[in-house]
């Protein structure tokens, strides 16, 4: 069984915005395989399904961004999974332009406090993650603004496209190919479109 965990805030206000590219794509995988996330459970919306197979527990935490470790942990413990092999992490990430993946079995937060957190609760830094580009903050404007801030039109298109290619690269995961998975995704967009041209 697998725990697949998309960041992001709940709410309204912070619906489409940057900080939520993890929860978004996870919504691209719960459409893709048609699995309904919307059971309150674990301080999160949780949806259960098959995916290629293989059980899953698709989790939105509710607690925001800062405090993901919570439910995070709370999933983990009550399905008795390992976070080492059988958790996968969907977030955003600043320090990649828009649209780019970076997946990765391990390693530290690199200042995102919701992995920071998660790490706190499960008390290890092993867990895979799909970092999602959201593109760097312009420099005079505050990181919070630009987190919280919402996609341009162009920039919306090529996320779309991220979040299909991060719900090809979970499979993969999945499916014990995470090094084919780095090799195909963690390259700059523009390289991936050549090949494909």
């Amino acid at each position: 069984m697998f725990i697949i965990a998309g960041l992001g805030n709940p709410g309204k206000e912070y619906e489409n915005t940057r900080h939520n590219a993890g929860y978004l794509a996870l919504d691209e995988l719960a459409e893709r395989y048609n699995i309904s996330v919307t059971e309150k459970k674990f301080k999160s919306l949780v949806g259960k399904g098959v995916i290629e197979g293989q059980k899953v527990i698709l989790l939105k935490p509710l607690t925001y961004m800062n405090l993901s470790g919570e439910a995070v942990r709370e999933a983990c413990d009550y399905y008795k999974i390992d976070p080492e092999t059988e958790l996968i992490v969907l977030y955003d990430d600043i320090a990649l332009p828009v649209g780019q993946l970076r997946i990765r079995p391990k390693g530290s937060a690199g200042g995102h406090n919701g992995i920071k957190n998660i790490i706190a609760h499960l008390g290890g830094e092993v867990f895979m993650r799909v970092r999602i580009g959201v593109g760097d903050k312009p420099s005079r404007m505050d990181l919070k603004d630009h987190v919280l801030g919402h996609f341009s039109k162009e920039d919306a298109r090529t996320e779309e496209e991220a979040f299909a290619k991060s719900v090809d690269a979970v499979i993969m995961m999945m499916g014990g190919q995470i090094e084919e998975a780095m090799n195909r995704y963690n390259r700059k967009v523009a390289a991936i479109e050549q090949e494909q041209v």
